[in-house]
């Protein structure tokens, strides 16, 4: 299928933050419960339309680990955008976010949107870290908050809010429709 516009992304975060979750669910619209950990990293594709027009979203789900650092790095090269995940319900995710976040900044292009993802918020009842992100983001570390919820059935973002900081993206529905 042909295309107006190819967009990269990568997913970076934590090992066991939901990171291939989000990219199982966006591209394929499923949930594996069970999976391997993420060695080096996976690579997956949509075709999404924005303003009637084809665009690619390649999206490279990086592994968490700290041995695999170096290869992550790699993939910061051309990337519009970065979504930086950690898991609500252990706070030491939310507390390495800082250096991830410095990892981008010192790999990517400076222009780059990087999103901060709250993931498994439908584990709620067990969240680690509702008042440390508002601290965050009152200091400027962080001027974007959106948590993900419902990863598993793929519900999570009202309808239409859009998937970039300036609403350029607009989605049709859902989570990761």
């Amino acid at each position: 299928m042909s295309y107006d516009y190819l967009f990269k992304y990568i997913i970076i975060g934590d090992t066991g933050v939901g990171k291939s979750c989000l990219l199982l669910q966006f591209t394929d619209k499923r949930f594996q419960p069970v999976h391997d950990l993420t060695i080096g990293v996976e690579f997956g594709a949509r075709m999404v339309a924005i303003d009637s027009r084809p665009v690619k979203l390649q999206i490279w789900d990086t592994a968490g680990q700290e041995s695999f650092r170096s290869i992550t790095r790699s993939y910061y090269r051309g990337a519009a955008g970065a979504l930086l995940v950690y898991d609500i319900t252990r706070r030491e995710t939310f507390n390495h976010l800082a250096g991830w976040l410095e990892d981008a900044r010192q790999h990517a292009n400076p222009n780059m949107t990087i999103m901060l993802v709250g993931n498994k918020s439908d584990l709620s009842h067990r969240r680690a870290t509702a008042e440390k992100i508002l601290e965050k983001i009152q200091e400027g570390v962080f001027d974007v908050s959106n948590e993900s919820s419902g990863i598993k059935v793929g519900y999570g973002r009202p309808q239409g809010t859009g998937g970039a900081r300036d609403g350029t993206v607009a989605q049709s529905g859902g989570c990761c429709s």
